[in-house]
């Protein structure tokens, strides 16, 4: 069943863009460089939360932990995918659980802490999973970027708005620890859960959660990410591209996919192919003419696999 389309106006658009900037600025501070009133960006917020066009989830670097990214590609048998992909979206190293192609296969990215905690996964509990075919895992070498479908236009936020909102920290973190593991969990829920919520959540003092807080942004373990629903905002054909590409090509193609409007995330990866590109369209024209046009401009990409998501089961933060 399609769901209903969201608007955005100017004051819609200039809040999202400015919780990109700082996920946890306070609504009179967005208020006051939007012009607004501090009530107006609340009820704006809370109006997005319950159309669920936007989730706000605290996130982290697996590889400053001594972790690391995945992207798991998983062929299951016939009929059996849509269990799978609700079981690994259960789980809380996964995320962006998406059932893709023709049904059979699920793509999810895996972070893990540890390589202990990787192979639990990878090599023992999907590799026993009766109805799974075959696991292919890529590990995610370098995040080129992404675009931001929707949110760029009317409403735009100008540099003087962003350096306004830009957030002022103090001393960083050395690193990221298992006693950080609760709050990392209660923000990856919501991250504007409020200092009381994450106290009760962790055992500490609200001035020890924010104190801790300030110093993982700090040093740039922990963040906040805005995961937009963009089928609310009228973008319907969503895909995975794995393309390969010459290693000497690989970060000017990167980064210049990265770019493009079409593209939510971009990415190097091992495995058979070397980029993995999540792409946005409004249609399956507006993504043949993505491929077509955009990408065949590009001679560096020497095969391209596409994949259609047919279900989005898990997007950045836990299911509800």
């Amino acid at each position: 069943m399609t769901r209903e389309s969201v608007v955005l106006d100017d004051v819609d658009r200039g809040l999202l863009q400015a919780l990109v900037v700082d996920g946890r600025a306070s609504f009179a501070r967005i208020g006051e460089v939007l012009g607004v009133s501090d009530r107006t960006v609340a009820r704006r917020y809370a109006r997005m939360l319950e159309s669920d066009l936007v989730r706000l989830v605290g996130d982290v670097d697996p590889v400053r932990i001594g972790g690391a990214e995945w992207v798991v590609r998983v062929q299951c048998k016939q009929g059996a995918a849509a269990d799978v992909a609700q079981a690994l979206a259960r789980r809380d190293d996964t995320r962006w659980v998406n059932l893709v192609s023709g049904g059979t296969e699920i793509c999810a990215s895996l972070r893990s802490w540890s390589a202990t905690e990787r192979d639990e996964l990878l090599l023992h509990r999907l590799q026993r999973t009766a109805p799974v075919l075959s696991v292919t895992a890529h590990n995610v070498m370098h995040v080129f970027g992404g675009g931001r479908q929707g949110l760029d236009g009317p409403g735009s936020l100008g540099p003087e708005q962003i350096a306004a909102l830009a957030p002022v920290h103090g001393e960083p973190a050395e690193a990221l620890t298992d006693a950080d593991r609760p709050l990392l969990r209660a923000l990856a829920e919501d991250g504007r859960a409020p200092y009381p919520v994450l106290a009760a959540a962790t055992g500490w003092s609200q001035s020890r959660v924010a104190r801790r807080l300030d110093a993982l942004r700090a040093a740039g373990l922990l963040w906040f990410d805005v995961d937009v629903d963009t089928e609310l905002l009228g973008y319907h054909a969503e895909a995975r591209l794995w393309a390969s590409v010459s290693p000497a090509d690989l970060v000017t193609t990167g980064a210049t996919i990265a770019a493009h409007p079409e593209v939510a995330f971009c990415a190097a990866t091992t495995g058979p192919t070397n980029l993995l590109v999540a792409v946005v369209c409004r249609d399956s024209r507006d993504l043949y003419r993505y491929l077509t046009d955009r990408l065949s401009a590009l001679p560096q990409i020497h095969t391209i696999e596409t994949a259609p998501i047919i279900r989005t089961v898990k997007r950045a933060g836990p299911t509800r």
